[in-house]
This record gives structure tokens, C-alpha cells and sequence, in this order.
């Protein structure tokens, strides 16, 4: 699948690595609609994305309003005329010791991260599959292969995420290809200390830190290729590999 003019819809895409992901590929001549969360900075993020010169639509949402979520489907596809590939990649950051997650917070983990992303993806398939061909990208996580305190909550709504990429590739393939991301230390949370940064640099192969980039250039590569579907691709400098 070519980039430039392909309609890519990205859950969460005002801030950080969803960000980061439509102006990559809006840089490559995709077209972008992105949701985000009041409070947000989506204003700047649609106002960069289109002044790469492509189409742009901003939608508020909560994903858990799987009501509103279908509708923005629909509303994106008769606007756009089409979708090409959905970016499951909406997923609330919430650092806790094991013992001290909430039900309350361990639900808003499991339904934004996995939930949301199964249900969207059950929205946007039937429209793929009419126009014959599509791509699910979803964003998993290192934490499913590496065990970090604090984040067990977030790891297990993520190993849900990988297993979804597993079925969506087996139940609605040929025509829908589906692939998963798992980003390593490529954005760390804003309030690291350097000692850890530098850490976080030697759990890795290549000694350094990467950038969102780096994933929003995998997740192209995805695009592009039409003969992947069902993996993982890891985007972590080795770190999974070094054990």
C-alpha cells in the first residue's frame, strides 16, 4: 500500500507517540484523522499535520464511549471517502505498585488500551473488506516481554493488544493485514532523571536512546509492505534481545 494519499486513522494522536505518528506519515503524503482527549493539545497537532499539506480531522473522544467511537468511524469514512489503516494506539500512562491499582484504574487501562482497540478495529473491518484491502496497526508494548515495576496493569491490557494483532490477522485476512509495534525507550515519561535515562540506554544493544520516529518509520515500512501481517516488530534497540 502506497502512503501518499491513504486515509490513516490514529486513536490518541494529539501528543506523544500517536503524535508523532501522524506527522510522520502526513510528512509521506498520508492523509490524517486523529482522536484526542479534552485538554490536549490537538489544535497544533492539526495545524502541523496540515501544514505538510495534507487533509486532517480532530475528533474528541472517549474510547470508552464505544457508541461515539463507531460513529467517528463512520463519520471519518463518508468525509474521507475511504480508510486505508487504523492505529490502535490510544493507552492511558499510569505508573502503580502492584498492590495499590484500583479497580477503577486497572478498567481504564484494560478499556482504552485493549478494549478500544478491539472494537474499533470490529468497526473500521467492514469497511476494509468492502474496498478489498486494509491495515490494522496496533501499538503494543515492551512491557509484555519485560517484566518493570509499577507497570503490570499496563503490560497485561498490552499482552491483550498482541493477541489481538494474532486473531485480527488470522480471522480477517487475506484482504486485512494486521500488524503489531512494540516500542522500547524511544519516549521516556517526562519525569525520568538522567540516572535512569542512562539506564534505560544500557538495557539496550545499541547503547542510546531512540525516538518516536523511529516507531512512526516502522509502522510506514508496515504500510508499505504487503507481505507482513501478524507479527510483532520490536522498535527498542535490541533490548528484548539482551534479556
Amino acid at each position: 500500500m502506497e502512503l501518499a494519499e491513504a486515509v490513516v486513522l490514529i486513536t490518541g494522536g494529539a501528543i506523544r507517540l500517536g503524535r508523532a505518528h501522524g506527522l510522520y506519515l502526513a510528512s509521506q503524503g498520508a492523509q490524517i484523522a486523529f482522536t484526542y482527549l479534552p485538554g490536549e493539545p490537538w489544535e497544533k497537532t492539526q495545524a502541523d499535520i496540515e501544514q505538510l499539506g495534507v487533509r486532517c480531522t480532530a475528533t474528541a473522544l472517549d474510547l470508552r464511549d464505544l457508541d461515539a467511537m463507531r460513529a467517528w468511524v463512520a463519520e471519518t469514512a463518508a468525509h474521507f471517502g475511504r480508510i486505508d489503516v487504523l492505529i490502535n494506539n490510544a493507552s492511558p500512562w499510569l505508573m502503580r505498585p502492584f498492590l495499590a491499582v484500583t479497580e477503577a484504574e486497572y478498567d481504564l487501562c484494560n478499556d482504552i488500551t485493549v478494549k478500544a482497540a478491539f472494537f474499533c478495529t470490529q468497526a473500521v473491518a467492514p469497511i476494509l473488506l468492502r474496498q478489498g484491502r486494509g491495515l490494522i496497526i496496533n501499538v503494543a508494548d515492551l512491557s509484555v516481554y519485560r517484566v518493570w515495576p509499577g507497570l503490570g496493569h499496563h503490560a497485561i491490557a498490552k499482552a491483550g493488544v498482541v493477541q489481538l494483532t494474532h486473531y485480527t490477522a488470522r480471522e480477517l485476512g487475506p484482504a486485512i493485514r494486521c500488524n503489531a509495534v512494540a516500542p522500547g525507550p524511544v519516549l521516556m515519561p517526562p519525569d525520568f532523571t538522567e540516572e535512569q535515562r542512562e539506564a534505560a540506554r544500557q538495557q539496550t544493544l545499541v547503547k542510546r536512546l531512540g525516538a518516536p520516529e523511529d516507531v512512526s518509520r516502522t509502522i510506514a515500512f508496515l504500510i508499505q509492505n504487503d507481505f507482513l501481517s501478524g507479527h510483532v516488530y520490536f522498535v527498542d534497540g535490541g533490548e528484548a534481545f539482551a534479556g
